[in-house]
């Protein structure tokens, strides 16, 4: 944890500053391990050089799993493709002469792979997730000047109101209890005028068919250990199908919705050991996690504006997009 990170940090309970105390540094002035204390007595840890504002073991634990068994997986640094990149700037239309020294929240940070772009567009990060995932984050972008990551809960930030200039939160709110609960919390991180991205699934009809809303009521009473097992048995088997049926006339792309499995073939330029391991990935997203919401357009819309967002834009970018200003109070 640098130091920095201080000036904005306060307690969740009480919204009170923190002290530091019991710190031990490394020897880049980095804080390594130490306690947070709030002037309501709640007392907090720093381990690994995170600072902790909830226990590891809760409902996100299988995106702990998840995102420390593919660290690197989809890090364009690592893999060498703009993947991650260029979703970022489609969904949120910010450049490196937006974001230059802003400061930017990273909601749900998983690994890091979006923080990462927004290191190298100029913003400094501080990197939010409620699971463990924030290690595997720590680990990829911990070393870089700018970044910070910090385990919290979403409905209970634990920053000083109105701290940053833009939000994101990709590929996690159609993942919580309450998405809008959340919303509103990310909201209120905002400066006046600063702007979010925020994304979900989409909802239309054409989920009927797909596979994972049938099997969800059964691969979410596994242990994601147990879970990740069967797919690392059963997702090659699967992922081969998917490419065969994706090449019948017409009807191919239906048909392939019908197998439980995540095919990027022909979507993203990845080599056959990358599209595998992806389709690991993202098939153990599909049927880990606890919720799966998909939104409509009119209502992402209607709930941006009802949390005080000017300038609303809601779009079709890699999912469902909105986008807004926080209007002055």
């Amino acid at each position: 944890m640098k130091p920095r990170l201080l000036e904005i940090l306060c307690c969740p309970d009480c919204r009170g500053a923190l002290m530091l105390s019991d710190a031990v540094y490394d020897g880049g002035g980095d804080i390594v391990s130490g306690r947070l204390t709030s002037g309501c007595g709640r007392e907090l840890p720093i381990l690994q050089s995170v600072p902790r504002f909830v226990s590891s073991d809760n409902y996100a634990s299988s995106f702990g799993f998840q995102w420390n068994r593919f660290r690197q997986t989809q890090l364009d640094g690592v893999s060498g493709v703009p993947i991650s990149r260029d979703r970022f700037l489609r969904e949120t239309r910010w450049t490196s002469e937006t974001l230059g020294g802003k400061l930017m929240l990273d909601a749900g940070c998983g690994a890091g792979r979006f923080a990462e772009v927004a290191l190298a567009l100029g913003a400094e990060v501080v990197a939010v997730d409620y699971s463990d995932a924030v290690d595997a984050a720590q680990s990829n972008l911990g070393a870089h000047p700018r970044f910070h990551a910090v385990q919290a809960d979403l409905y209970a930030l634990p920053f000083r109101p109105a701290a940053f200039d833009f939000v994101y939160c990709l590929g996690v709110l159609q993942h919580l209890a309450d998405a809008w609960r959340a919303l509103g919390a990310l909201v209120d991180q905002l400066k006046p005028r600063g702007e979010i991205t925020i994304d979900f699934y989409l909802r239309r009809w054409v989920n009927l068919l797909d596979s994972k809303y049938w099997l969800r009521p059964l691969t979410r009473r596994l242990s994601a250990q147990r879970l990740f097992a069967i797919l690392q048995k059963r997702v090659p088997q699967m992922l081969h199908l998917s490419r065969r049926l994706r090449r019948i006339p017409l009807a191919g792309a239906y048909a392939a919705r019908l197998v439980p499995v995540v095919n990027y073939d022909g979507v993203y330029p990845l080599n056959e050991v990358q599209l595998a391991e992806w389709a690991l990935l993202d098939t153990f997203d599909w049927f880990a996690s606890r919720y799966d919401k998909p939104q409509t357009p009119g209502v992402l819309w209607k709930r941006l504006r009802g949390a005080g967002l000017d300038d609303v834009e809601v779009f079709r970018a890699d999912h469902l997009t909105g986008r807004g200003r926080k209007r002055f109070a």
